[in-house]
């Protein structure tokens, strides 16, 4: 079943399932294992820096980190999730917990309001905790006003700067916090949560199609949910594997060992007629390359011993497997350079037929 919000509305998946403790957060084992033990041993730090792609959990950890510091139970890595404090969190009324995005509110002025803010005791909670995402985008100004205040902070406050750009924070302000850095989550890991959201939500499902959008989501949670919610609105409510292929624009897995066999056999003709085949599928030519591309990598491995073995491994001079490796990187490349799209993939093709070690031996003759 769909879920809905109150009111009757589609209450978005990423939304629905964003963590509330650290138990539900998958994918940031070290920086949760690090927290619960500043919390549980009350070895708490004044500023945490919190750095990552988007949608790995910045946000979601500052907000379980408010909750277990203001909890009616008690300081702790496991907020009760059922008291006032908790709850305020959680629905954004909370007084002693607030949210600044940076790149709206950079200027001084606005970093004046919130140090004058700090100054004042918590109105309910044990800790006021501000939330500065986006941080880097923070004017020189702003940053140097929040200096004294991040080194000698009141013991009622606890920053958490949050930054896809960590390279841009200062190193002022970078010495003054405790750094945590979020990793990429794994495609294995996106797709193993998103199994048990639609497992949960009773969506039926091909587990391809979640390896698929595990994948796309580019090491984000958040971007692997919002895929999910666009797979299940293509499919009628469930996810198929190629609808979710359509949706990406993703190739079929057994495409770029066809056209790679095709390339090993010299077969010209037939690679012009595949590529022709492919424009009219409207199929993404990076995404081809790409997939060519891991599939060299494959045989390469399976060429030297390792991995799993290939049955292209022996019809593919290892020298060809490495040329045309680079030649496919560089077609990604190249791609909007193009005259089109189409165009820079067929050269790029031809490329790798022009370069195989029989046509550049015969040219040595």
């Amino acid at each position: 079943m769909q879920s809905l919000s109150p009111s009757g509305s589609h209450q978005v998946l990423a939304r629905k399932w964003r963590p509330r403790d650290f138990d539900s957060l998958v994918g940031q084992d070290t920086v949760v294992r690090a927290l619960r033990h500043a919390l549980d041993n009350q070895r708490l730090h004044h500023a945490y820096l919190l750095t990552g792609t988007r949608g790995v959990g910045k946000t979601t950890i500052a907000r379980i980190l408010a909750k277990a510091l203001n909890c009616e139970k008690g300081v702790s890595s496991h907020p009760c999730g059922e008291c006032s404090a908790c709850r305020g969190v959680d629905e954004g009324r909370f007084p002693d917990y607030l949210e600044m995005d940076a790149a709206s509110n950079r200027k001084v002025e606005e970093m004046a309001v919130v140090l004058e803010n700090a100054a004042y005791l918590p109105t309910v909670g044990r800790y006021k905790v501000f939330v500065i995402d986006e941080v880097h985008m923070l004017s020189t100004h702003a940053f140097n006003a929040m200096l004294k205040t991040l080194e000698e902070p009141p013991p009622h406050v606890i920053f958490v700067l949050a930054t896809t750009d960590p390279q841009k924070v200062p190193v002022t302000v970078l010495s003054r916090c405790m750094q945590f850095g979020l990793r990429n989550v794994s495609p294995a890991t996106v797709a193993g949560h998103l199994a048990n959201v639609l497992q949960a939500e009773d969506i039926p499902y091909e587990e391809r199609g979640l390896e698929l959008i595990g994948k796309a989501a580019g090491g984000s949670m958040r971007d692997g949910l919002s895929l999910l919610d666009q797979a299940i609105a293509l499919g009628a409510g469930q996810v198929k594997q190629a609808t979710v292929q359509e949706m990406l624009g993703t190739v079929d897995e057994d495409l770029a060992p066809e056209l790679l066999a095709l390339l090993a056999a010299g077969d010209a003709a037939a690679v012009v007629q595949q590529a022709d085949s492919l424009a009219a599928r409207n199929v993404a030519h990076a995404q081809i390359l790409m997939a060519m591309a891991a599939e060299l990598q494959r045989v390469a491995l399976a060429q030297v011993g390792q991995g799993e073995p290939h049955v292209l491994a022996a019809q593919m001079d290892p020298s060809d497997v490495q040329v045309w490796y680079q030649i496919a990187i560089h077609g990604v490349r190249d791609l909007p350079l193009a005259p089109d799209a189409q165009t820079g993939f067929m050269m790029t093709l031809l490329r790798m037929l022009a370069f195989r070690a029989d046509n550049l031996a015969l040219g040595a003759l």
